[in-house]
């Protein structure tokens, strides 16, 4: 049984009830308030935590989730609608996985179940491409940067150039010890505590490219968990 913790001031069945949310064998904890929300997390320790930006302080809910020790390592996904708000990177800088829009589109589900689990990330040190998506058909140049760690899913980088969240980028890497190079389009979704350090969605990786990541990441010796 997935336990899911849904924190929104009204229902979102009406919205959600198509999604893998309101599908079987999911049990759903519907929060209408931020001490509401934090009760309920403490009862029953949810596997994914569905934040609604409607939520009066969503943004300082997530921020108290990731704050304490029995929430911190559980995915958190908010809920917008409408355009790009920039208030919806203090939820993202607060510290949610991602951000999913109402009305679903067609890969909602897809990208929730990507969201909804945290995946191993290994540290390690090796050179990337980055383009930003707006210059790379303008022919702009790359520029390189510095992997921390990496998982299927995402990747930590120090870039030689300032980026922000929300820019879409082409990338390129080698992981150590294999020649082949991945490849493949993401989103920055998190700013670093240092300057220059940003979370790389991988939202597009060609070809085998996540086999190779996965390889990567589980071979033994210098796995960690969490994001």
């Amino acid at each position: 049984m997935l336990v899911v913790l849904v924190c929104s001031p009204r229902s979102l069945e009406s919205e959600l009830n198509q999604t893998v949310l309101w599908g079987q064998n999911v049990e759903r904890r519907l929060a209408r308030d931020r001490e509401q929300a934090r009760l309920l997390a403490a009862q029953r320790r949810p596997d994914i935590i569905v934040v609604d930006q409607e939520l009066d302080g969503a943004a300082r809910l997530v921020s108290a989730f990731r704050e304490d020790p029995y929430t911190r390592r559980i995915s958190i996904v908010a809920l917008a609608r409408g355009d790009f708000d920039p208030a919806e990177l203090d939820l993202l800088q607060a510290g949610a996985n991602g951000i999913l829009r109402i009305p679903p589109g067609p890969d909602w589900d897809d990208r929730l179940v990507r969201l909804m689990h945290v995946p191993q990330r290994r540290e390690g040190r090796f050179g990337v491409s980055l383009r930003l998506d707006a210059e790379f058909d303008a022919g702009g140049e790359a520029f390189p940067a510095n992997a921390l760690n990496l998982s299927v899913n995402g990747i930590f980088v120090v870039s030689s150039r300032l980026l922000k969240i929300g820019d879409d980028v082409h990338y390129a890497f080698r992981v150590p010890g294999d020649p082949v190079v991945i490849d493949g389009s993401g989103t920055v979704v998190r700013q670093g505590a240092e300057p220059l350090e940003y979370g790389i969605e991988l939202t597009h990786v060609k070809d085998d490219g996540r086999v190779r990541i996965k390889k990567y990441v589980e071979a033994e010796g210098m796995v960690v968990g969490g994001r």
